[in-house]
């Protein structure tokens, strides 16, 4: 039995909910909008894989959604730190709906083309990536400085939830109502996430904000000079993506390796959420943790591991624990990043700087799946995650011995804290 003092520390801290209504409502928005977009998550590569027949194919998705990705990103976080952050979800969230709906009706008509999944992806991707930055920047403006930790914990279990119940579902539906039906439901869900942003309070940047254009961004990029600490949570989160992320070759392995159908494809997809989702409602206890550098590591090093050996099992229930196993790691890597940018970010930078984190978190799976089906192309979906893993603790290594600042990196000595250099303008 756990004393109640033990079971606040592991399971994740509610606080902030208490603490903001606002918070509490753009959560819960959220958390019906991620459910639906992880049906589409699951429904595109399936549908390309059903299509062509080709892992290359579905690893190109990610390769067209990249330029709109870092686009999105670096000119979103300026636009955030320019405007009433409310208003650009509000416009963000429209767009998004409206990719949905190009998708199902391209599959309504009995002969979907292959083109509309590559170019309305790449587009919600970019949107997606204007909104994500902004929404970071939100969440700092809703909540106290000391509920930075456990704010971010229960965004990861927000998403952890949608991944794990959006391509379980997504699984079931592609078998039962075809693709179509999965995508007019994702268009459905955006109602609930506008209704939620609707409901918030005007919400501009610090001074009014900062006059949108080049300059604006490149004073968000040249904050990052200089910085190893914020440095290093973007080269070791896109080392685990690009080089640890299987997600492309999912299609392949869960209806050639393991035999199986729509199910299995979505039995996959929900694993590393499955994994995550544990992993963040046993989150309370990282408010405590201090070494917040050396957390990261530790849990980028297990997604390693854990990618490497689920390349190399052969049944399908040994490979689904260690993909929860990875998602796990993946999860409280997240949220210490998180915290991190969101401590060492002054208010006035936060979109900037959240941009550079989301082209980071977006844009590194995207390149991973091309890496991982360019590699099995060129031998075979099994040599392509082990490979994948194995490289990826190679790379945890080179971080930890190339950026130590980042590996010591403790919240006690806040070595970046403070105002920005000089130049930068809020």
């Amino acid at each position: 039995m756990f004393s109640a003092m033990a079971r606040r520390r592991l399971f994740i801290d509610i606080g902030p909910m208490r603490q903001s209504q606002a918070f509490r409502r753009l959560w819960s928005g959220y958390l019906v909008t991620t459910l639906g977009s992880q049906l589409t998550v699951v429904a595109i590569p399936y549908q390309v894989f059903r299509l062509t027949h080709s892992s290359l194919d579905v690893g190109l998705i990610g390769l067209a959604q990249i330029v709109p990705v870092l686009g999105g990103s670096l000119f979103g976080g300026a636009i955030a730190d320019a405007v009433d952050r409310r208003l650009l979800l509000l416009m963000t969230q429209f767009l998004l709906a409206a990719c949905s709906l190009g998708l199902a009706l391209n599959s309504s008509g009995g002969h979907p083309a292959l083109w509309p999944l590559y170019v309305l992806s790449a587009l919600a991707s970019g949107i997606a990536s204007v909104d994500s930055p902004t929404r970071s920047a939100v969440l700092a403006n809703l909540v106290g400085r000391s509920m930075f930790a456990s704010a971010n914990a229960l965004w990861q279990l927000l998403f952890q939830v949608g991944q794990v119940a959006g391509p379980a579902v997504a699984g079931l539906l592609l078998g039962q109502v075809g693709i179509a039906s999965v995508y007019w439901i994702d268009t459905a869900t955006f109602a609930v996430s506008l209704l939620a942003v609707a409901s918030l309070p005007s919400l501009k940047p610090p001074g009014g904000g900062t006059r949108f254009g080049l300059r604006s961004i490149a004073e968000g990029l040249g904050f990052l000079r200089g910085r190893p600490v914020l440095q290093g949570t973007f080269v070791i989160d896109l080392n685990a993506m690009v080089l640890g992320m299987p997600r492309a070759l999912f299609p392949a392995l869960a209806l050639v390796r393991f035999h199986g159908g729509a199910a299995t494809v979505g039995l996959l997809y929900a694993a590393p959420g499955a994994g995550a989702l544990i992993g963040a409602l046993l989150t309370g206890w990282v408010v405590s943790v201090k070494k917040q550098g050396r957390a990261v590591i530790i849990a980028v090093g297990i997604w390693g591991v854990s990618i490497a050996a689920f390349g190399l099992v052969p049944f399908l229930g040994a490979a689904l624990v260690l993909l929860g196993v990875a998602g796990a790691a993946d999860v409280v890597s997240a949220v210490f990043r998180g915290t991190i940018l969101q401590l060492e970010a002054p208010d006035a930078l936060r979109g900037r700087l959240s941009s550079v984190h989301t082209a980071v978190v977006t844009g590194g799976p995207r390149l991973g799946d091309f890496e991982a089906g360019a590699v099995a192309s060129l031998s075979n979906a099994q040599i392509s995650v082990v490979s994948g893993g194995l490289g990826c603790l190679i790379g945890v290594g080179l971080v930890s011995w190339l950026m130590p600042r980042f590996a010591r990196y403790d919240t006690g000595d806040t070595p970046e804290l403070g105002a920005p250099p000089e130049g930068v303008q809020g």
